[in-house]
């Protein structure tokens, strides 16, 4: 009898907790963007006769449910936790953490990709810049696993490999080698991307690289936002952590410079001040992620171009380069086809670099 009682208590109040939860879930405003998450949140789908005899509405409702989950952030963080501690995972989703550094998982190196990215930029290369007046550069920037996932035993990408394939396969393209100067405090703990006021070493190699024998101390004004910046990782690992610091470099310079976006139209700056309350504060940088750029330099009157072929590493590195050129055009492949570049760009006499990180060429697939 007394067994009997105890499990009819621990049902009740299993099924309270259940219909509170589910009430709370139903009653409460609908979110339409999870901040941690860096995504839009599922909303309540439309009930139709149709949805609900194709099933449509209940696997709507289902991705609703988990997504508006009440205190949703916060299960998910308890999940972490257990992962990490009681579990001794080493990671969450794919994201480690070591040294208060969030690190997602890049292994193992996938060499078909790595082929794949130095044949497009072969292509490139070829269809647009062979045999014309154009100087050509590589530069690969490392992700937070080269300076912590090895050293700390974590599955690691054999990134000497990745670096000797890719200049193996870009002949056609001078390399600079950044992994030499670059540290882990270079990086943002909750976010993928480097800090721009920590690569002016980088800008300079660069540049030194280029022909421009500039250095840039002293050279810009450091702006910080009030705003915590959380990362992408902040919300994937799912973890507490204490948010990162967002600054960006400016001048007289980089101020006067403009901005053009083939795709949008419009004309901006160089720094989109909008893009901090938004849903990655990192957009920022010359507005975020986009197919063709194009920025104007009216205080720079040498006629000198960059074409720089990217991915968002490139839109804080970017300004840091501006003093040499007239003009630099910024083209991002994964948003753009390869074959549409002609129709925008007259390869001549341009100085060409393609700038990216070890995870997209490690995930080339997304390239057009």
């Amino acid at each position: 009898m007394k067994n009997r009682k105890t499990n009819r208590m621990i049902v009740i109040l299993v099924g309270t907790v259940w219909v509170l939860l589910a009430l709370s879930s139903w009653l409460s405003p609908t979110q339409e963007i999870s901040a941690s998450e860096r995504r839009k949140l599922a909303g309540f789908p439309e009930f139709t006769l149709k949805s609900l005899v194709t099933a449509d509405f209940m696997e709507g409702f289902e991705q609703y449910a988990k997504d508006q989950f009440p205190c949703r952030f916060l299960y998910r963080t308890i999940k972490a936790y257990v992962k990490f501690y009681p579990l001794g995972q080493k990671d969450n989703n794919g994201i480690y953490i070591q040294d208060g550094y969030a690190v997602k998982m890049e292994y193992p190196l996938n060499e078909a990709s790595i082929q794949k990215a130095s044949e497009k930029f072969r292509y490139l290369y070829e269809k647009y810049m062979e045999g014309k007046s154009v100087k050509t550069y590589l530069t690969i920037v490392p992700d937070k696993g080269y300076y912590l996932s090895q050293a700390n035993g974590y599955p690691s990408m054999d990134y000497q490999k990745l670096f000797e394939m890719m200049k193996a396969d870009t002949d056609f393209a001078k390399y600079i080698d950044l992994s030499d100067i670059l540290e882990i405090e270079d990086y943002y703990k909750t976010d993928i991307h480097w800090k721009q006021e920590r690569i002016t070493k980088a800008a300079d190699k660069i540049r030194n690289a280029l022909g421009e024998e500039k250095e840039s101390v002293g050279q810009y004004k450091e702006i910080e936002v009030e705003k915590p910046f959380y990362g992408v990782y902040y919300g994937h690992s799912a973890l507490p952590m204490k948010p990162d610091k967002l600054k960006y470099l400016t001048s007289d310079l980089i101020n006067a410079c403009t901005v053009y976006n083939w795709e949008t139209g419009k004309t901006t700056a160089v720094y989109d001040a909008q893009k901090l309350t938004g849903n990655d504060p990192y957009d920022v940088y010359l507005s975020g992620a986009a197919a063709l750029l194009e920025i104007t330099n009216p205080n720079v009157k040498n006629g000198k171009e960059l074409v720089i072929f990217r991915d968002s590493f490139g839109s804080s590195l970017v300004p840091l380069l501006l003093d040499g050129y007239s003009k630099v055009t910024m083209v991002d492949i994964r948003y753009i086809a390869s074959d549409l570049i002609g129709d925008y760009i007259t390869f001549d006499d341009q100085d060409v670099l393609f700038v990216y990180s070890t995870s997209v060429l490690n995930s080339s697939a997304m390239f057009k």
